[in-house]
């Protein structure tokens, strides 16, 4: 069986194209299958967006699992440079194809430069990956937060959402529910 969070999907790449407003930009996304949401903007990423404000203009984020682009697009149209990761090859060519002309760096996880800092990280974070896995995961990107720099997440409540607000907070990073809408909550994540 294939996961968007295999490194080669398995499954047959069928592309399509998807439309997507986010802050007052429309623009279209090439999908396809074998990867996260590839038919659609997901309801948990389209409320990270809608309940969220750009970081502003020259911010450093990170798109932590960008899949085919929505948070990393919308965030460079606003004015950051964004490095896109995900360990997905299809979704990473995916990401390049439709952040053409925008600073955006899609990249494996590897190919991130390490003394690279960011101002936030936004993510619509792989949950299924499991709980330890998700818990190295943000372990080891949340330390590369600037000081006083944000991390913006979005977890279903039914998948663990106030259970990863108090994780977080018990690894120093001081965590706040910011926006809660549909079964989804928007957390913020600051680096002391």
């Amino acid at each position: 069986m294939s996961h968007y969070f295999d490194a080669t999907p398995r499954t047959d790449d069928e592309r399509r194209t998807v439309t997507v407003e986010v802050w007052g930009n429309r623009r279209e996304y090439v999908t396809s299958t074998g990867v996260f949401s590839g038919g659609s903007l997901d309801k948990a990423t389209a409320i990270l967006l809608s309940e969220s404000t750009p970081p502003p203009v020259g911010s450093v984020v990170l798109d932590l699992g960008c899949g085919w682009g929505p948070i990393a697009c919308s965030l460079a149209e606003a004015g950051s440079t964004v490095w896109a990761v995900d360990v997905n090859e299809r979704a990473l060519e995916l990401m390049a194809q439709n952040a053409a002309g925008l600073d955006v760096h899609p990249a494996l996880p590897d190919q991130v430069p390490s003394g690279l800092r960011f101002d936030a990280i936004w993510s619509n974070p792989p949950i299924r990956i499991g709980k330890d896995a998700l818990h190295e995961l943000l372990l080891t990107w949340l330390p590369r937060l600037k000081t006083e720099g944000e991390a913006r997440l979005v977890v279903g409540k039914n998948l663990g959402a106030d259970t990863l607000q108090r994780w977080l907070v018990d690894q120093g990073y001081p965590t706040e529910r910011v926006a809660s809408s549909k079964g989804f909550r928007v957390l913020s994540a600051r680096r002391p």
